[in-house]
């Protein structure tokens, strides 16, 4: 069941401009790695804009992340994946991604958006699970929330890959994100 009509009532939700507090903030990723085990790493978020209305449900949400950033604590292969064989850092610098929509679903929120890796736009949803609101110790009301989703790196011209002797491949194409985000509302 789908309802993007109704109005949603979050305890603590304030309407106005949210902006994302990069030192709180994280889009975290693993993928599978010689078929056996997972890889993990991050990306530092270079900026976030949350536009939030009266109505949760018609929030709009803008942001950037550095793709120089990445670290999966293993610097040959952070340079392997900054290089043109994945992300091309050089050409581009960026991922971005703009929310298209707010909704519930069978009780999860969900934001729809278009993420953009190598130049390559595609449709993405993340559940999101919020974490709560609260003012801290300099009196900056804060919120935090954490979203995840799963994409086909091949989707978005992240095709590199090595056989194995054994079967399968090195690296796998499912690769889940994860964002643990904490934000600041504007005076």
């Amino acid at each position: 069941m789908t309802d993007s009509t109704a109005t949603l009532d979050i305890p603590g939700y304030k309407a106005g401009t949210w902006i994302l507090d990069a030192s709180h903030s994280e889009v975290g990723f693993s993928v599978r790695h010689m078929m056996i085990s997972k890889v993990r790493g991050h990306f530092n978020v270079k900026e976030a804009t949350l536009i939030a209305p009266e109505n949760p449900l018609e929030a709009k949400l803008d942001a950037k992340v550095d793709a120089a950033s990445l670290d999966t604590k293993d610097e040959g292969r952070d340079g392997h994946l900054r290089s043109a064989d994945f992300f091309d850092v050089e050409t581009y610098p960026e991922i971005t991604f703009a929310s298209t929509g707010v909704r519930i679903e069978n009780g999860d929120f969900l934001v729809d958006g278009n993420l953009t890796i190598k130049d390559v736009t595609k449709p993405v949803t993340f559940e999101v699970d919020f974490g709560g609101f609260g003012t801290d110790p300099w009196g900056n009301y804060k919120a935090g929330a954490t979203a995840k989703t799963v994409i086909n790196r091949e989707d978005f011209g992240l095709t590199w890959n090595a056989a194995l002797e054994t079967g399968g491949v090195l690296v796998g194409k499912d690769v889940t994100i994860e964002l643990d985000l904490q934000g600041s509302i504007q005076a």
